[in-house]
């Protein structure tokens, strides 16, 4: 009477069966794959993967164009425009009765956002840089037009005056508002530009650092509930490799059955 030899049998399996055991290591690594996995979603905060357009996408489109003037641009080119559009905002708020009211579906944000601007070919630094995109050049729904007007504050960032429809807008964490200026600022009219300029055209670019600040996180019963799916469904590969190393053990081995139908 044969004894049964687990060890043995999967032995010959796993020599006499390659694309089986190919398969079930691919299973068995995704198992572990998905164990450390959860191990890292239980001690690290995880981005909301349902907010896929927050502030900080909507930025770094921006951050792709280049800001081009026209090719014979000078310093008379220049606007005096006053105050900056962030002192007409406080100034707003304290006369708002002598302003002409705003439609309710248009947004004005002055956001103080991680972004450093270049020049070239001369181009003065302080002066407020304004363009006109449409909302699907920056990714957004629709095809709205969007009012951008940019001042390099430092070089560690810079004030975004961006005006739109308010449902353009992500609704996510806002940037931070950027404090309101004094100082009186020129502005030049830039043309917005995907494409790569020619080395003769004066161009102004945008360098924007990510925000983790911006970016919306996944709650912690949200996480939980991530993690959980993680481990039941290791859990179940797992279950499966077990499954057919027990099918493996009990097949006996075809070559220990040729011996031993063998005469002496």
């Amino acid at each position: 009477m044969a004894s049964w030899q687990p060890l043995c049998n999967l032995r010959d399996y796993v020599s006499q069966n390659p694309p089986p055991v190919t398969f079930f290591l691919c299973l068995l690594m995704l198992a572990i794959s998905f164990i450390c996995l959860s191990s890292y979603s239980s001690n690290h905060p995880l981005p909301n993967p349902d907010t896929a357009k927050d502030w900080n996408h909507l930025l770094s489109t921006l951050a792709h164009f280049h800001l081009c003037v026209k090719t014979n641009w000078s310093s008379d080119d220049l606007v005096s425009l006053g105050p900056s559009p962030l002192r007409e905002q406080k100034r707003s708020r304290d006369a708002s009765l002598d302003l002409t009211p705003q439609p309710a579906h248009v947004t004005s944000l002055h956001l103080k956002v991680p972004v450093t601007i270049t020049n070239s070919h001369g181009l003065p630094k302080d002066v407020d840089v304004f363009t006109t995109l449409r909302a699907s050049q920056l990714d957004l729904e629709g095809n709205e037009i969007v009012n951008v007007n940019i001042h390099r504050e430092n070089d560690t960032y810079a004030c975004l005056t961006l005006r739109a429809p308010t449902a353009l807008f992500p609704m996510s964490r806002l940037p931070p508002e950027c404090p309101a200026s004094s100082n009186s600022h020129s502005s030049v009219h830039v043309e917005a530009t995907d494409q790569p300029p020619p080395t003769s055209q004066a161009c102004y670019g945008l360098l924007y650092r990510n925000d983790p600040t911006l970016t919306i996180m996944l709650t912690k019963e949200e996480q939980w509930v991530a993690v959980r799916h993680l481990i039941e469904v290791s859990m179940c590969l797992i279950g499966v490799c077990l499954i057919l190393c027990l099918a493996a053990s009990l097949s006996p081995s075809k070559m220990r059955n040729y011996h031993r139908k063998e005469p002496d």
